[in-house]
């Protein structure tokens, strides 16, 4: 995650409060959903940006888990997300994710 996506997803947290957000990733390998989702939640593990050692604890998805893909539009889900899905490892992500979250 760049040192300005840190920079916004920090200031969001301090201006609404971490229990009002909801990190969304759509990275497409398991390793960068899952160092993107660990920085938003326990603090950016290289401690280069914003977010070093800083615990936000937010909730974090991928966009191709169930219980995401579950709150959009089937028809634009597939429009937007159908064909990332057939290429990606979804049970790598998925368990890559479930992991962080503990």
């Amino acid at each position: 995650m760049d040192l300005e996506n840190q920079k916004r997803i920090k200031e969001a947290a301090e201006e609404y409060g971490p229990e009002n957000l909801c990190v969304i990733l759509g990275a497409g390998e398991a390793g960068a959903a899952g160092l993107a989702a660990e920085t938003v939640t326990t603090g950016d593990p290289t401690f280069a940006g914003p977010l070093a050692g800083v615990e936000l604890n937010l909730a974090c998805y991928h966009v191709i888990e169930e219980a995401m893909k579950e709150e959009f539009d089937p028809e634009v889900y597939d429009d937007q997300i159908g064909m990332m899905e057939m290429v990606l490892d979804v049970d790598e992500i998925t368990s890559e994710m479930e992991d962080i979250r503990g």
